[in-house]
């Protein structure tokens, strides 16, 4: 289904808000990697938004997200106090990991696979 303008603007109002609100509590780096926002979905009736992730040289990406969940009231009430001006009522706050990232590494990996392959091939031809 397509978004919706009003989900569209209440999603970067979060995700912007939310950045701030992860420095500021110091989520943005955790256990010595880095957690971003890398976008925010908000529910055609405006009460949820998922919130993905994206974490980055993170040791143990399931204990980065537990730790995350942990502090989602604090999130929520640090988010709530932003946007109350903006916001009807605030969405339940998921999170949910994006593993874009990885996906794109292991492409990239497999391609050099691909071309290391290919290039002793190409030799014995010439």
């Amino acid at each position: 289904m397509q978004e919706g303008k009003r989900q569209k603007q209440v999603a970067a109002v979060i995700q912007q808000e939310m950045n701030d609100v992860f420095m500021r509590l110091g989520l943005n780096m955790i256990d010595g990697g880095m957690v971003s926002i890398s976008s925010v979905k908000v529910t055609p009736d405006l009460l949820e938004a998922r919130i993905y992730l994206s974490l980055f040289k993170v040791a143990d990406p399931q204990a980065t997200m537990k730790k995350i969940q942990a502090q989602a009231w604090e999130v929520k009430k640090e988010l709530s106090e932003r946007v109350k001006h903006q916001l009807r009522r605030i969405p339940v706050l998921h999170f949910y990991l994006d593993d874009t990232l990885d996906y794109v590494f292991k492409m990239e990996d497999i391609f050099k696979e691909i071309k290391a392959q290919d290039q002793p091939e190409k030799e014995t031809d010439e």
